[in-house]
């Protein structure tokens, strides 16, 4: 397939591990797996996200900043690489991940990218990205690079394939300067939280090499993150200062890191499963990685053997509960993933993705017009309420709770998840129009209203800003 950047598309929905490709201007469904190469493609997975914030929060805190305020974004490429967008917005390579040895040299990373919210070195990307969605942020990412290459803002929502890589480092890259600042922060902030900060110093001496390589042979991180012998040297001396250089990562943190690799691989690269994880390997990060590669390749009966494997040794584990669902889902048995991702949900009732992929199968197995359907739309729709507060950049849930008021016969509700919708992927003249209609028809003074007037009012500023 070829990819056109800067525009979001739909790729394929997964419940566990939801890919956004962007490839065009509106959200459509495909079939096709996650295409390889250099693309940027946006994953959402309840698990590793989770995980990520476990290891970051006592990192995010010592930064004085709110855990609850900073987001983990996965971007699928094999490029090792991480850069903080639209405020405090983590943006994490899965390159970076699968190269990462140990949570340690994750968790630096993330405590030299808080140095940079805390140091005010963003402010030039935050503005044009309030209310945007994670794909629009990244294709508006992506559009500014271009932009600063070529010297011609209006490219920023239209460029083709192609663009050169360098413009996008450009504009995410840092001075030297800001780069120790960070780093010195990074160490501050690790020491406060009681961590060792070796993580952070095997991870920049990985990179030290690559000063030496011509730019385009460097790693993305490396071109947006310049490294000196001074930056290595002084990591090396807060090391040695740390009064916990000898802590040790805890087992529950190197578990988890083996699970999240292994989800990855799974995932991204199924075919290369086999020869990562040896037979006699009877883990449960190995088993975790052959369930899921037999799932993306289709062998529906060893994919639900294996996650049924999984499920026997960790019956409550929410994200077997969600992938056991997800599996049952694509492969045409709907019904039956349903307690699957309510179990899910009870066991992690503050994931927003588990919430939605629960509220979608609900929302396909309600085809009649019968009490059951409109009990199972209207589950949907709470579902959907309590994760939007989770999830409120997401396009998806505004298009799911825009498809459950249209078969409940709620037009006017629809039309104002719709203006949602437009307004997060930045189509404006959409978003007012859908909005106009539900104003029409939603009780005047109600939450609703409100919200439809508040959609209509912010556009009317920003067109008179522009």
């Amino acid at each position: 397939m070829n990819l056109t950047l800067f525009r979001p598309r739909l790729h394929r929905l997964f419940s566990a591990l939801l890919i956004l490709m962007l490839v065009a201007a509106i959200l459509k469904p495909a079939i096709s797996p996650a295409q390889s190469g250099r693309s940027q493609i946006l994953i959402r997975d309840a698990e590793i996200e989770r995980i990520l914030k476990f290891w970051a929060d006592p990192v995010i805190r010592a930064a004085d900043l709110d855990p609850a305020a900073v987001k983990f974004i996965l971007v699928q490429s094999p490029d090792l690489n991480a850069f903080v967008a639209g405020g405090q917005n983590i943006f994490i390579f899965t390159g970076l991940l699968t190269s990462s040895e140990s949570p340690a040299e994750i968790i630096g990373v993330i405590a030299h990218e808080l140095g940079h919210i805390r140091g005010g070195h963003l402010v030039r990307s935050r503005g044009a990205m309030q209310t945007a969605s994670y794909e629009s942020m990244l294709g508006a990412i992506l559009g500014i690079g271009a932009a600063v290459l070529t010297g011609e803002g209006g490219l920023g929502t239209a460029v083709a394939a192609g663009m050169q890589a360098g413009a996008v480092s450009r504009f995410l890259s840092f001075s030297r300067v800001q780069e120790s600042s960070a780093d010195q922060a990074a160490l501050d902030y690790l020491e406060k939280a009681h961590m060792n900060p070796q993580g952070l110093v095997s991870f920049m001496q990985k990179l030290e090499d690559q000063e030496l390589l011509p730019s385009s042979q460097q790693s993305e991180y490396v071109r947006t993150h310049p490294l000196t012998r001074n930056r290595i040297d002084a990591l090396q001396a807060g090391y040695e200062r740390s009064g916990y250089k000898q802590s040790d990562t805890p087992e529950l943190w190197q578990e988890q890191h083996n699970r999240m690799l292994a989800k990855l691989v799974g995932f991204i690269t199924p075919e290369q499963v086999a020869w990562k994880y040896d037979d006699r390997d009877q883990s449960v990060a190995a088993n975790y990685a052959r369930s899921i590669a037999a799932y993306r390749q289709n062998r529906t009966d060893a994919a639900l053997e294996k996650i049924d494997l999984l499920l026997k040794q960790e019956p409550d584990n929410p994200y077997f509960l969600e992938l056991k669902g997800q599996m049952l889902t694509d492969f045409g048995h709907v019904t039956d993933a349903i307690p699957f991702y309510r179990r899910a949900v009870e066991k992690e009732p503050e994931s927003g993705l588990i919430r939605t992929a629960y509220a979608h199968t609900l929302i396909e197995t309600a085809q009649g017009d019968g009490p059951q359907d409109r009990a199972k739309l209207q589950e949907a729709l709470q579902n959907l309420g309590r994760a939007s507060k989770d999830e409120p950049r997401s396009t998806r849930i505004h298009r799911l709770m825009a498809t459950a008021y249209g078969r409940l016969g709620q037009e006017s509700h629809a039309k104002l998840h719709l203006a949602e919708e437009a307004l997060l992927k930045g189509e404006i003249p959409y978003a007012r129009r859908q909005a106009e209609g539900a104003l029409n028809g939603l009780e005047k003074g109600s939450n609703s209203w409100l919200r439809a007037q508040d959609i209509l009012n912010f556009i009317e500023q920003a067109d008179k800003k522009n």
